[in-house]
Order: C-alpha cells, then structure tokens, then sequence
C-alpha cells in the first residue's frame, strides 16, 4: 500500500542547509576600529600665564572682568596693546593697566599672634630665630612682615606681598591705630599717667599717645595705651623715660584686626571684608 502524502509531508527534509533558515544570521565579520595615535600633548610652560589671570592676581579684578578690560584695550604688553583672549604672557614680561605697570604675584595676607623670642626679620645673621619660621607653612608666595615686633614684644604682626598696602599702614599720616596692653615693674601713678596723656619730650623729639588707661579689674601695673607712632621702641621708652620698667609688651589691636580666636605663635590669613577694610584706611 502507497504511503500517504501526510506521511510524505512529515518527513524531515534531506537539505541540511535548509533547517535552521531564518533563525541564525549570516556570520558577519566586523571591521576594526583602528584608532589614531594621540597626538603628544603640548607641556605648559610654567614660566607662562593667562593674561586675564596676571591681572586677576595684581589685584585690579576679577579674571572675567579682566578680559573686558582686555578687549577693551586697556592693557598692554610691553609696550604693545593686547585685546586677544587667552593670550599668555611671561612673569618677566612688562604688563601694564592704564599704563600702571602690574605685579603678577597673587596677593596675600596673613595675620600672626607672635610669641616672646623671635625677631621680626626675614633672616638672622647671628641664627636667632625669626617670624618668618613661624608663618612658614602658611603660602609659598615671599610675604614681608609690615612694620616689626621687638624680640619680646608679643601681639598682632601682619605679613603681605601688598606693597602699596604696606606703604599706607607704615606710614606716619594715615595714623594706623595700635592698641598695647602694658605690663610694668611697678604701679604707675595716676600723676605719671597724665604726664604721658598730655605728652612727652624724647630725645628723638615729642610724643603723644591717643588714650592712656589702667586695665580694669587688673593691678596698677598693667595699661592700656593706644598710639599710632611707627618709631622704634616708642612703648618701652615712654615707660622708660619715667623710670619704670616694661617687663611686659602684647600689641592687642593693630589697623582694626584683633586677636580673638588666635592663638600665640599660630596665624591665620586675612578675610576679603579684613582687606577690604584695610585698603579703605585713609
């Protein structure tokens, strides 16, 4: 008897390359993705900088205000007008803003409670110890310290690389107010005490004080004197010249910048309302 054609029909077929068709794709072989080699990347020189950021650092604005000044013209370098952006110039280089030549070097303060045994200067040919030890870790920028502490006098000491800011607070007629808390080897009299508020004859010439007062609640040794003099040792020698002893000498307030929350021997840098406040000393 014939098979039927149903069971024909369910035969597998012999045509290998027929099974399977439609459920696995063609192997495909992908091209490779040669990448290009990197190019090397150009090293920055360090003797370089933004000219927007030279200016930032000189203190005359901020980096983005710098470059409208740029655009605008108003700064050249030497010699040449610059308007380019992004444009980079050499510390060494003569970069000026409205023809005021400018000072790369970003600027900074710092404000240190000195302690007893230091001398105020940046080095010491007799290898005595100096303030700059003690505000070495503070910046590697080179900061001067305004003015000077004597070796045992204590207090407020501040450091800069603000040179024009250094010239206002050292200077005799802007009147920096000082204030010294006094510590002497006898009580000092209510007599002498008014000698020295009505003012004193020095061998280098007259000195007045601004207030003179005893401490409250302390011993009659202890005073308080506010002074804006610059000259050396003028403290101790107005003591002196009434025949008492300073035995001991702390600055409490120096240009409106106090010690609260400082430490002795420790420093902290200046806030941006301290600078300010101290620029806008007349």
């Amino acid at each position: 008897m014939a098979k039927s054609d149903n069971n024909r029909s369910n035969r597998p077929s012999g045509n290998r390359k027929d099974q399977g068709q439609g459920q696995r794709k063609p192997f495909s072989k992908k091209p490779i993705n040669k990448q290009k080699p990197a190019s090397p990347q150009k090293k920055s020189n360090p003797d370089e900088i933004r000219l927007n950021r030279y200016i930032a650092n000189a203190g005359i604005c901020s980096r983005r205000e710098a470059d409208t000044f740029i655009a605008a013209g108003n700064v050249t370098v030497n010699g040449k007008p610059v308007t380019e952006m992004g444009y980079k110039v050499k510390r060494s280089d003569d970069v000026r803003f409205d023809g005021k030549r400018l000072n790369p070097e970003k600027k900074e303060y710092i404000l240190l409670n000195k302690p007893k045994n230091f001398i105020t200067t940046t080095s010491d040919e007799k290898g005595r110890r100096t303030v700059m030890e003690l505000i070495s870790s503070a910046t590697k920028a080179r900061l001067l310290p305004v003015g000077r502490l004597d070796r045992n006098t204590t207090g407020l000491l501040l450091f800069t690389n603000d040179g024009d800011l250094t010239k206002k607070l050292t200077h005799p007629k802007h009147g920096v107010r000082k204030i010294y808390h006094v510590h002497l080897d006898q009580s000092l009299s209510l007599a002498d005490l008014h000698k020295i508020e009505a003012g004193l004859e020095l061998e280098d010439g007259p000195i007045e004080v601004d207030s003179i007062s005893f401490i409250q609640g302390s011993p009659k040794k202890e005073i308080g004197v506010e002074i804006h003099s610059g000259r050396n040792r003028i403290v101790r020698r107005i003591f002196e010249h009434l025949g008492y002893e300073v035995t001991k000498l702390d600055r409490v307030i120096y240009a409106g910048l106090t010690k609260k929350d400082l430490p002795r021997g420790h420093w902290r840098h200046l806030t941006e309302q301290e600078v300010i406040n101290l620029k806008m000393i007349k």
